[in-house]
């Protein structure tokens, strides 16, 4: 099983960190330029961020929620698979009662089948998933959900589960 032992804790880049994010690809995934891409839009937001890469295991990430305790982890996937790696892994996370509440969002090219695609993003609701983002949406929609997390608001009060 892979472990997150040794693995840095972010300091945030500048100034007081807005909270901490979890950025990875789903397990069958492995492309790295969209990790990339949202580990810069998160931090330039005023966020830590805890990379864990492409192709991470659904126990790894598991593991990684437990030991960083993130604030929301921001799943990206590009190969088409998402929506059935996704589900699996949501699905997971939301088993572990201390990772129940966590908003979890994924995006990206969820499914391989275009404009049919489109109810994958209501099931990867339904699996678990805060909110959904299919490939071709603004990353501003993604800020702003973020955005909603560092507000000082009772309770942690997020919106409702996104469909964009």
């Amino acid at each position: 099983m892979a472990s997150v032992e040794g693995m840095e804790k972010p300091v945030a880049a500048q100034g007081k960190s807005r909270g901490r994010v979890l950025v990875s690809s789903v397990s069958s995934d492995s492309h790295t330029w969209n990790l990339v891409y949202l580990q810069l839009l998160i931090e330039e937001l005023g966020f830590d961020v805890v990379a864990l890469g492409a192709c991470v295991p659904d126990a790894l990430l598991v593991d990684a929620c437990l030991h960083h305790d993130p604030d929301a982890v921001v799943l990206s996937t590009v190969n088409g698979h998402g929506a059935l790696d996704g589900a699996r892994v949501a699905r997971v996370v939301r088993a572990i009662p201390a990772l129940a509440a966590l908003p979890m969002v994924i995006g990206g090219q969820l499914g391989v089948a275009g404009t049919a695609d489109s109810a994958l993003g209501t099931e990867l609701l339904d699996a678990g998933f805060t909110a959904v983002y299919p490939a071709g949406s603004d990353p501003m929609r993604l800020a702003g959900f973020l955005s909603v997390l560092s507000e000082e608001l009772p309770q942690k009060m997020l919106p409702e589960k996104v469909l964009a």
